[in-house]
């Protein structure tokens, strides 16, 4: 499952060996709602055609949740979806499930990351009344707690492979609001571009946050987008990455465990990233996927296939994440 935040975005995952490619409107109906990304209808059309002529499937994630008074757009979003012909749409209100469920029956529906279902109980809940077909897991969950989740839901399941981390259970933060008060929940962006101000010191170059100093870097130095949970802040007169440090999950490692267990999809995080990004994971990805399909037994994980992704890393470096839990 690959990322698409435009045309040649799409068309870099589908050369490169995506199985399925996830998009979203221009609008705030999905979660990341960023000047100059994702794709009006027409755009939508043409990309689901250069993915469907080399059988790729394309999912639009429509995955914020519909705000009193807006309604008629995410419904809108929801029939424009099957208008174009999506393989899916990926939902997380369940609100818009039931409008789907009933207007667009035929429509394959699969559970948002943003619902935060971190139990079977829950997805089980949600394929009962909408019929989903598949759920997307937040990212914190341990290995052993997603093979416990997928031998008892009846759905498929969709795991995060790579791409950024957040400190939060997915659809449950409340940083980016309390700061700029839009959350990616609602308006679809975390550090929304309005509230993002960089300003050129002498000494540094700062960034702030709706007037908040998130972090400075000295000249040379990589400067990433600020969000607020990886800001660096001064503890104890140092400044430090108090909240979270900037760093991808990587779980390339866990091929063979997540296809022993049942995993039935690898998200690529990352639509906000440019169609460089999106190549070269994907090409590692898909080299990966045939290796362990070939040899399950004795898949390694190349270290080209880490020198690249880790090129393609926040901060460099990558972690398991909490896959990695020996304890659990």
């Amino acid at each position: 499952m690959c990322p698409a935040g435009n045309l040649p975005s799409l068309a870099a995952a589908v050369d490169n060996g995506a199985d399925c490619v996830y998009i979203g409107l221009r609008d705030d109906t999905n979660a990341r709602n960023f000047g100059g990304l994702n794709f009006d209808l027409v755009a939508a059309r043409e990309g689901i055609a250069i993915a469907h002529r080399r059988g790729v499937k394309v999912f639009l994630a429509i995955n914020t949740y519909p705000q009193a008074g807006a309604w008629e757009r995410w419904c809108g979003a929801v029939d424009a979806a099957a208008a174009l012909g999506v393989d899916a749409v990926i939902v997380a209100d369940a609100g818009l499930m039931r409008y789907c469920a009933d207007k667009h029956p035929d429509l394959r529906l699969h559970l948002s990351v943003q619902g935060s279902a971190t139990n079977y109980e829950a997805i089980r809940f949600y394929h009962g009344e909408f019929n989903i077909r598949r759920a997307i897991l937040p990212r914190v969950l341990s290995l052993s707690q997603v093979e416990t989740l997928v031998r008892n839901v009846p759905v498929e399941i969709e795991v995060f492979g790579f791409g950024s981390l957040c400190v939060m259970v997915e659809g449950r933060c409340m940083l980016s609001s309390y700061l700029t008060g839009d959350s990616p929940n609602t308006s679809g962006a975390c550090s929304p571009a309005r509230a993002v101000r960089w300003r050129q010191r002498p000494d540094a170059l700062e960034v702030r946050l709706n007037g908040v100093l998130i972090d400075e870097y000295a000249d040379g130095t990589p400067a990433g987008y600020p969000v607020l949970c990886k800001g660096r802040f001064r503890a104890e007169d140092e400044p430090y990455y108090a909240i979270e440090e900037p760093t991808s999950l990587n779980a390339l490692a866990l091929l063979p465990s997540l296809e022993r267990i049942g995993v039935a999809g690898v998200k690529i995080e990352g639509r906000q990233r440019g169609p460089a990004y999106v190549a070269a994971v994907t090409r590692v990805w898909r080299e990966a996927l045939d290796s362990c399909a070939r040899r399950p037994r004795e898949f390694t994980v190349e270290p080209r296939w880490l020198e690249s992704l880790a090129r393609m890393s926040e901060g460099r470096q990558h972690t398991l994440g909490a896959y990695h839990r020996p304890w659990k």
